[in-house]
């Protein structure tokens, strides 16, 4: 089976984001966060991440980027239940055992993203329309088949098309002014 994990080619999620994920935590989409939010009232990197992050689940950080991985049975089993854990402790589940339930659900989705082939890198551009968040993912390549060193190393090849057109001043956000 394959999961997702967060990466980072370069320290830029740790300005972005409130809190970067760390490089390999298992991820998921994260769009439940902002379930209930006024969208439109977010700014600076709580919009950040509304836009393009991907939930990381050891720290609650967000992570531009994913890769898809091998993972066990076992890892897959530990990841349900880290984020179970996250979602009664942080976000109001009721029970351990709703909360397994929806960490269930996360996890399957985010395996459902990893149809192409272990190493690919994922993107995320998140937004709400009409009152209800849609999700485009987009998957990266290397250039050329080789490893890249940096994040403009990558080529990308699907989904480019359906993203939304969006700019993003990262100085601005790197001083914390809203965006």
């Amino acid at each position: 089976m394959k999961l997702l994990r967060t990466i980072q080619l370069d320290p830029s999620d740790t300005f972005v984001f409130k809190r970067a994920a760390e490089p390999g935590e298992w991820a998921v989409s994260g769009a439940f966060v902002f379930a209930g939010v006024d969208a439109g009232t977010l700014q600076g990197k709580s919009r950040a991440a509304l836009r393009s992050g991907f939930l990381g689940i050891d720290t609650l950080g967000w992570s531009t980027l994913v890769q898809v991985v091998e993972a066990s049975e076992d890892d897959r089993a530990a990841a349900v239940e880290l984020l179970a854990k996250r979602l009664v402790e942080h976000f109001g589940a009721p029970d351990l055992e709703a909360a397994r339930a929806a960490a269930e659900d996360e996890i399957a989705f985010a395996a459902s993203l990893c149809k192409d082939a272990k190493g690919t890198v994922i993107a995320v551009s998140r937004g709400v329309e009409n009152g209800a968040i849609r999700e485009t993912f987009r998957t990266l390549q290397p250039r050329g088949g080789t490893r890249p060193q940096h994040a403009h190393a990558f080529l990308e090849v699907e989904g480019e098309d359906d993203a939304p057109a969006e700019e993003v001043d990262i100085k601005t956000l790197a001083r914390g002014e809203r965006g």
